[in-house]
């Protein structure tokens, strides 16, 4: 589906990064949500979610710490959306959006390099299934 909407979060303990995509091509990162508790942030998600029409969720997903994978799949229980959920390997993709915003960015708790990382995130699973 060339209009097939994506997104994508990268699931943290105090943000959490969004990206979206339309079709296969371009991703943009947008606002970080802030998480002040589980059910508060699963609602802006879920927010997002509807707002951007979205069509399917890319979820990133921690292969080393089975700690976190528990606690993102918690979190993706409690949101209300019920289209396709996928989750993907999520590897360094924080290190690699610092990387990227290196100098750029002086506070790093403004979110924006999470939403770089949930970028990364939905840029590898764009690419994957082209």
């Amino acid at each position: 589906m060339p209009n097939k909407k994506y997104a994508s979060i990268d699931v943290g303990l105090k943000r959490i990064g969004v990206a979206i995509s339309v079709g296969l091509k371009i991703s943009s990162p947008k606002e970080a949500i802030l998480r002040k508790n589980r059910d508060q942030a699963a609602r802006d998600v879920d927010a997002f979610l509807n707002e951007w029409e979205i069509d399917t969720l890319i979820v990133g997903y921690p292969g080393a710490s089975i700690d976190m994978q528990n606690r993102i799949k918690h979190f993706v229980g409690l949101l209300q959306f019920d289209k396709e959920v996928i989750f993907q390997e999520e590897n360094m993709s924080s290190i690699e959006a610092e990387e990227l915003m290196r100098g750029e960015i002086k506070q790093k708790r403004d979110g924006r390099i999470d939403s770089i990382a949930a970028q990364i995130i939905l840029d590898r699973y764009l690419r994957s299934i082209k």
